[in-house]
Order: C-alpha cells, then sequence, then structure tokens
C-alpha cells in the first residue's frame, strides 16, 4: 500500500515539475515574441471600403461626363485590391486600369508624370520593360496619405490621357487622399 502511495505521490510531483517548466519556457517565449514584435515593421493599410470610394467617385466622375471607364485601385504591395467597369466600358479597359494603378503605385508618380518623362528622356524607355505590368500611359496616380504611399488608382477608358487624371483625382479626393493632378483653373 506503501509503495503505491509513493508511486502516486512521485507522479504528482514530476506532474507538478512539468506544468511549471512549461510555464516558464511559455513566459520567456512570450516575452521573446513581445520583445521581436516591436521591432516588425508597421504600415498603413488601404481599407477595401476606401478603395471601393475611391472606385466609385472616380467612376461617377467621368459618367458625368460621358465617360465610360474602369477604375482599378492597388494596395501598397501592388495586388489588385479593388475594380469597377462602368456600362459599356471596353474591355481593354481592365487590364488598363490595373497597370496604370501598379505603375503609379510602383513608380510612386502619376503616370503621365512617367509617360512625359520617357518622351524627353529616351534613356529611361527601359523603365516600360521592367516588368509585364508597367503601363507609361497617363490615368495612374499614386494613393498618398499622410505622405505614406499605400495604394495606386489607375483610371482607362476616357478620351484622353488628361481626362483619365481627372477621374483618378475624383478618387483620390473622396478619401482625402495627397492631390496628384493641379485642380483645373
Amino acid at each position: 500500500m506503501m509503495a503505491l502511495f509513493t508511486r502516486s505521490w512521485n507522479n504528482r510531483r514530476a506532474m507538478i515539475a512539468t506544468v511549471r517548466v512549461t510555464a516558464s519556457l511559455v513566459c520567456g517565449l512570450t516575452a521573446t515574441l513581445s520583445a521581436h514584435a516591436d521591432e516588425l515593421p508597421k504600415e498603413s493599410v488601404l481599407p477595401l471600403a476606401a478603395a471601393n470610394k475611391v472606385i466609385q467617385a472616380a467612376l461617377e466622375d467621368c459618367k458625368k461626363d460621358g465617360y465610360r471607364v474602369s477604375v482599378s485601385v492597388v494596395d501598397r504591395a501592388g495586388i489588385l485590391r479593388a475594380m469597377g467597369r462602368a456600362d459599356g466600358a471596353g474591355p481593354h479597359t481592365i487590364d488598363s486600369s490595373r497597370k496604370k494603378a501598379y505603375t503609379a503605385l510602383s513608380l510612386r508618380r502619376p503616370t503621365t508624370e512617367l509617360a512625359e518623362m520617357l518622351s524627353k528622356l529616351p534613356t529611361l524607355q527601359a523603365l516600360r520593360d521592367m516588368n509585364d505590368n508597367i503601363l507609361m500611359l497617363g490615368g495612374g496616380l499614386p494613393i498618398e496619405i499622410g505622405g505614406d504611399v499605400i495604394g495606386g488608382i489607375g483610371v482607362g477608358g476616357a478620351p484622353g490621357a488628361h481626362l483619365d487624371d481627372a477621374c483618378a483625382q475624383a478618387g483620390l479626393d473622396a478619401i482625402g487622399a495627397a492631390p496628384k493632378v493641379p485642380a483645373p483653373k
């Protein structure tokens, strides 16, 4: 009987020791992870609701002038966040709007500015060939809020790059993003 009691007591002591060691390891790991969490970069993210608001404002601005366009918004990684296509917009406008948004984000400049720069400095033509997502046509603007570029908007389908730019700017205005196109006089 005493041997059974001793064995049972030893099992409990071993179990208590195991719990203590495990608790110590968990506490130590948690402290280590917390210390490393402070070192992780913090990034602003463009919420889906804001991306949709940008698209809707750009589509409405183009529609009031009779332009049937597609509007794309990419996130800070260049991944499509949201896209809208007006009734009657050409099928090519889907790809052009996405590529303009990607280009504006990636190069952090309006695509009209980039296209003008390429025409003035032919040595920069290689920028067009960096990857298959680059499109050097007006209508793409970086989305900048509080000095941080968090995405890009691209508009394709209006009869002129300056008109695509104006619709894209209306999208930026809808969320209070930094203006990228001078206001009309």
